[in-house]
């Protein structure tokens, strides 16, 4: 059976870049409604989603890489490689 992981928490040095790229993408996407609002080009206002969809997709990244450090760091040395790849596994299906 599979260690219980310990809830993972980003790291401070970790904490401060998370924070500061979804500030952009949130300045982003306000960017995006002023677009439309304008009636700007549908293309330019698809090149700001892209933009910030790429921003959300790298946080997300972070956060799972995150998430799987401290499963692996929760489990003990004689623990089945198996169980640490279910695991992960699971957590890429229920969020990816």
């Amino acid at each position: 059976m599979p260690a219980t992981a310990a809830p993972s928490t980003v790291s401070e040095e970790d904490k401060k870049t998370l924070i500061d790229r979804l500030a952009r993408v949130e300045g982003q996407l306000r960017g995006v409604q002023r677009m439309i609002a304008e009636e700007k080009e549908c293309e330019a206002i698809a090149q700001q989603l892209a933009a910030a969809r790429g921003a959300l997709n790298k946080a997300f990244a972070e956060l799972i890489a995150c998430a799987f450090q401290h499963r692996l760091a929760s489990h003990q040395a004689g623990d089945d490689r198996r169980d640490q790849i279910s695991e992960i596994v699971q957590l890429l299906a229920k969020y990816g």
